[in-house]
């Protein structure tokens, strides 16, 4: 009658355990999955407004950046919710948790040597999340590869290349990111010409060009600023060359580029401005 009794109390415990182990469970993670769904209810009905240029522009990327958070947080309290069950269960059978957690250490310690790039690879995409430092959709330059990114995970980014091949990178591996797709980018041309020609009449002749391509769509969003002629980059016998940059939306700088470069041609031919070939660099070292 006593054993009857103690195991039916053991396993009352056992199920309050279970029971209550999971009602937590059902209510943190339904907390979060409220607060993440709070605060993309803020974005898309504007409340949290960020600058054109700051680095959270797209409401679109903040959401995906908050789910994946969520995720993450999700699958941790689960895991410390039901581990700490189990482990409340296991006391209740009566089990020495000593041993258990020592030879758990000790599997832990040899999994971790054999695991360690894993690990290092999930810290570093959690860090990754947190820190914003790239989101789906953006282009990135991730040191091997430059490529337009298609999903982040904890362990593995995935990106497209501009000849279409998709790139696996292990996150652990990426040791720095350069972000195309924030704040702005600069279109810069270099415009070559006759060494005799006008400075000024030249520098001139960009500029109009310039103001007239800013005034005409679909150019005129893609212009951020008007066209500037820095200056000579170079002069020599054969040629001179004019730096002439403007500021662009990210990812735009190569067709503003290229518009530019033709509509600068255009204005020359049309004046009547001799053009010539850029001085080759020479990468010869000198004795």
């Amino acid at each position: 009658m006593d054993n009857w009794e103690t195991w039916l109390a053991g396993g009352l415990r056992i199920l309050l355990i279970t029971v209550i182990a999971f009602v937590v469970r059902f209510v943190v993670r339904r907390a979060l999955t409220r607060l993440i769904a709070r605060l993309n209810r803020e974005d898309k009905d504007g409340k949290r407004r960020v600058p054109r240029g700051g680095r959270l522009v797209n409401a679109e990327r903040r959401r995906q950046r908050s789910e994946a958070i969520g995720s993450v947080l999700r699958s941790a309290a689960s895991v410390a919710i039901l581990g700490t069950a189990g482990l409340m269960v296991l006391s209740q059978l009566g089990i020495q948790l000593g041993p258990l957690v020592a030879s758990a250490g000790i599997i832990g310690v040899a999994i971790g040597f054999g695991a360690r790039n894993l690990v290092t690879d999930v810290l570093s995409g959690m860090f990754m999340l947190l820190e914003d430092q790239y989101g789906v959709g953006d282009t990135i330059d991730a040191g091997e590869v430059t490529g337009a990114v298609l999903e982040i995970g904890l362990r593995v980014t995935t990106l497209r290349g501009e000849d279409g091949a998709i790139w696996y990178v292990r996150n652990g591996e990426i040791k720095r990111v350069g972000n195309l797709s924030q704040g702005w980018a600069t279109a810069a041309v270099e415009v070559a010409v006759a060494p005799e020609s006008d400075f000024a009449a030249v520098s001139k002749l960009i500029t109009t060009a310039g103001e007239e391509m800013s005034a005409s769509a679909p150019w005129d969003e893609q212009l951020w600023e008007p066209v500037a002629v820095l200056g000579l980059e170079s002069v020599s016998l054969e040629s001179m060359v004019l730096k002439v940059t403007v500021k662009t939306p990210p990812n735009q700088a190569a067709p503003v580029e290229r518009e530019l470069r033709w509509r600068i041609k255009r204005a020359l031919d049309a004046a009547g401005v001799t053009q010539v070939d850029p001085p080759a660099v020479s990468l010869e070292k000198g004795d």
